[in-house]
This record gives structure tokens, C-alpha cells and sequence, in this order.
């Protein structure tokens, strides 16, 4: 299995296909307000993408409510959809931000605090994503 090919496009690009919000989230690295984002409580059945590039990043059986505001999930849909870098830029407070593998998006970040069976929890903006509905 060959490695995708990264998406890169300029500032202008991006802020033509994207809406407002999610070009201040994926590429500033913002973050929605808790409980007022389009999929933190929705339960259908479907595959997150990356709004940014359309790569598949989360599936909705590993979705789980965080009481957060944000939608959570245990899990990535594949080892290789999202990229982790260390983040400090709130009082270096460590964190770690969740990307997209492909374009570089800012998703939103992982903690440590996450039902089994990863232990983990992905919260990620809304404004990163787009829903497939599976079936």
C-alpha cells in the first residue's frame, strides 16, 4: 500500500472552500464553543471526513458521549488518518492536537481520559468534519 499524496493549498484556496468557521478551526487552530457545534450529540450511523480533504478520519461506532460539548471518539477510523503533535499554546499546558494526515487540518486534541477498550478520547470540532451517512 502506497502513502497518500498530502493536499496543500494556499491561504487564498482555502478560505474559498471552506465556510468561515471551519477555515478559523482547521487552518488557525481554533475550537467551536462546547454543546453548540453541529455533531456533538447526533447518533446516526456514519463516517466523519475531513472537511479539508474528504479523508475518511472517524466512524461513528467509535463515537461516545463525553458529556464534554464536543463531539468524542475511543478511536481513529485508521492508524493512519490522523497525525498528533505536542501543543503548549494555551499557558503550556501540554496537550496533544489531532490533525489530518493529509491536508494538516486541526481537528482538535486527545486526552488520556477515554473509555475502553483505548483509554483515549479524540475531541474534535465539528467544523472539521463532514458526515457520510453510512447506508
Amino acid at each position: 500500500m502506497h502513502a497518500q499524496k498530502k493536499v496543500k493549498k494556499s491561504d487564498a484556496e482555502w478560505r474559498t472552500d471552506l465556510s468561515d468557521e471551519s477555515y478559523r478551526v482547521t487552518r488557525e487552530k481554533g475550537t467551536e464553543r462546547p454543546f453548540e457545534n453541529a455533531y456533538h450529540d447526533l447518533k446516526t450511523p456514519a463516517v466523519y471526513h475531513c472537511i479539508c480533504c474528504g479523508t475518511p478520519l472517524f466512524d461513528s461506532d467509535h463515537k461516545f458521549n463525553s458529556g464534554t460539548g464536543w463531539p468524542s471518539f475511543f478511536q481513529p477510523i485508521a492508524g493512519t488518518a490522523i497525525e498528533e503533535y505536542d501543543d503548549r499554546s494555551i499557558f503550556f499546558m501540554p496537550r496533544t492536537e489531532v490533525a489530518c494526515s493529509i491536508c494538516d487540518a486541526h481537528l482538535g486534541h486527545v486526552f488520556n481520559d477515554g473509555p475502553m477498550p483505548s483509554g483515549l478520547r479524540y475531541c474534535i470540532n465539528s467544523a472539521s468534519l463532514h458526515l457520510k451517512a453510512k447506508g
